[in-house]
């Protein structure tokens, strides 16, 4: 009712509608979240709770921990998962996708973008068959939102995932994007917080920087696939022509277009990157949530 809460909320409302916009949705189908991280698993549990009878996952071996760990930890709880592999080049085998989707399946999650690789799958066509099959889909976009245009009104999308910091708004803020009609399940409960769908007090400071990172990232998505890609490219042709027995990981073409992945024979990634840092260079050898762990 105060004039000092009401600008706040104008304000939040007004974050809602740039978050949409940038991925060609309504504003009472964003979820301001903590994370990527958070919607991910916001998005499987609920599609779980909505289809009890459902035991069936639908996912690849290329996604986010956020994904990946949480289908090994339903696994162990009894849900069946079923992981479509990928070629050499990091593109999903369509054709195993198909056969995978079953009465029994309660939800697909496919990322949008590598993470790693920047290699994009077929998400549209992919969504498109899991309905056909009345499964809900759910897909991790946070590499491939404010870098490649999306929108969701065209899709058959359910659920998206999307992370603030990617979009260089501040760490801790993230969207779930839920599709008008979808049945869905809070994973935080609480308050009436986000209509009802995620207890806890708003963040309000990340949620008005999100709105305003949306809302810049809409505008310079040109110049992400033309400077920016310009740059990834010339910076990977120059490697390969000067450092022998380097290669590009994933799909060149078929990525989004600030990515890069880089492999370099008999050369530990680690001794790589402590030289690379002092060179004032910035890379990593796997994605953040990935840090310390051996694992390709």
């Amino acid at each position: 009712m105060h004039a000092f809460g009401g600008q706040v909320a104008k304000r939040l409302r007004e974050a809602r509608e740039q978050a949409a916009a940038l991925i060609g949705a309504s504003p009472d189908e964003i979820i301001f979240t903590s994370c990527g991280t958070e919607s991910d698993n916001a998005a499987l549990r609920s599609a779980l709770a909505a289809h009890p009878e459902k035991r069936h996952i639908v996912t690849s071996p290329v996604e986010h921990p956020a994904i990946r760990s949480l289908c090994q930890h339903l696994a162990k709880q009894g849900y069946r998962v079923t992981e479509v592999p990928v070629n050499g080049q990091g593109e999903l085998d369509m054709e195993v996708y198909a056969r995978s989707l079953t009465p029994d399946t309660a939800i697909v999650s496919l990322m949008w973008a590598n993470n790693e690789t920047g290699v994009l799958f077929p998400i549209q066509k992919a969504a498109g068959m899991a309905r056909e099959k009345d499964i809900l889909f759910h897909t991790d976009a946070v590499q491939a939102v404010g870098k490649i245009p999306i929108n969701l009104r065209d899709s058959a999308v359910d659920m998206l995932s999307l992370s603030g910091h990617k979009l260089h708004a501040p760490k801790g803020i993230g969207v779930l994007y839920i599709r008008k009609g979808t049945k869905f399940s809070p994973l935080l409960i609480g308050g009436h917080q986000e209509m009802g769908r995620r207890g806890g007090t708003e963040n309000t400071a990340g949620i008005i920087a999100l709105g305003k990172a949306c809302e810049l990232a809409a505008h310079h998505m040109e110049e992400e696939n033309t400077r920016v890609r310009g740059l990834r490219d010339k910076l990977e042709n120059e490697i390969l022509a000067r450092v022998p027995n380097t290669r590009i990981n994933g799909d060149r073409s078929n990525r989004i277009p600030n990515t890069t992945n880089i492999s370099f024979e008999f050369v530990e990634g680690e001794s790589i990157l402590l030289m690379m840092d002092q060179l004032g260079i910035c890379a990593s050898s796997g994605s953040a949530c990935t840090s310390g762990s051996l694992q390709p």
